[in-house]
């Protein structure tokens, strides 16, 4: 039995980490991706693996039907939530696994903070087929058979998700040698309480969204115009957190610096470009969001 068992965890394995992906692009919360996940590894552990011919199919479809079921448990959350919601920060470096940069940019977009608030307005199904779809260049006859839908009707899905998502997601840049640049820029400006240094790098139309899901100080509403923006943030630079240091990650497909409090996470800050120029900043300090930073 153990020989089994052995080849059954080498298998899970290897592919974890498309699981993960599928799970977090389709919950946007790491701690419902891992349960996902994991609930994934019982039921093929579980299994009469001698009739499963696609490990790879077979394992996507337990993890797409989980997150479905998961997420239409958790959508009520958003709705008592105190404050804006952003997904929880996810470490993303492919690194070595994704060598190909076309494939890189388009896993890196899919798994974008702002991508992923739009994703939420989205229906389980819709956005299922979606990450699935996008994310992943499943052919709608696979999606049909993950979903137990006709391709017909995952057409129509994924016509009606990329139209939403078209019209509702910023077109903002990936290139995360820029938004490193902007971030690093952005961050000496507001500790030298340089107003005009933030405001030069702003947009005229900049916003901030700040997630502390009412559990840490943020904003309650999102904050409009670069000088309110630019405002907001010289007056929280100056209320300096007790031991604090920086460490630069790279999140969600982008560059974003960690600040941490006695070496704590405390909050994540990215911002997102538009023509060389930042367009939103986004700030997550809800501490249940940050639990997976603890070791990043």
């Amino acid at each position: 039995m153990a020989p089994d068992i052995d080849t059954a965890t080498e298998v899970f394995e290897k592919h974890r980490p498309v699981l993960m992906g599928v799970a977090y692009r389709m919950l946007g919360r790491v701690a419902d991706a891992e349960d996902v996940v994991q609930d994934a590894w019982l039921r093929w552990s579980g299994a009469d693996r001698t009739e499963v011919r696609e490990p790879r199919g077979y394992l996507v479809r337990v993890t797409t039907r989980l997150a479905i079921d998961r997420l239409r448990q958790i959508q009520s959350r958003n709705e008592s939530y105190v404050g804006p919601w952003l997904p929880e920060p996810y470490v993303t470096d492919f690194g070595d696994a994704v060598p190909d940069a076309a494939e890189r940019t388009v896993l890196a977009d899919s798994v974008s903070l702002a991508v992923l608030v739009v994703l939420e307005s989205l229906s389980p199904l819709e956005r299922a087929v979606f990450v699935l779809r996008e994310a992943f260049g499943y052919p709608y006859a696979d999606i049909a058979a993950i979903l137990e839908r006709g391709e017909p009707a995952v057409r129509q899905l994924a016509g009606r998700a990329r139209r939403h998502v078209d019209e509702k997601r910023p077109r903002y840049e990936v290139d995360p040698s820029l938004q490193r640049d902007l971030t690093e820029r952005f961050l000496a400006a507001a500790l030298e309480g340089d107003l005009e240094g933030l405001m030069s790098l702003l947009a005229p139309d900049a916003r901030l969204v700040g997630d502390s899901g009412g559990r840490a100080k943020a904003p309650l509403h999102v904050i409009e115009s670069a000088d309110k923006v630019g405002r907001f943030l010289l007056g929280v630079s100056r209320k300096r957190i007790p031991d604090m240091s920086f460490r630069f990650l790279e999140i969600n497909g982008g560059a974003a610096l960690l600040t941490l409090s006695a070496g704590k996470p405390d909050s994540v800050f990215q911002v997102a470009v538009v023509d060389g120029r930042i367009q939103c900043v986004y700030i997550v300090r809800n501490p249940e969001k940050l639990l997976a930073l603890a070791d990043a």
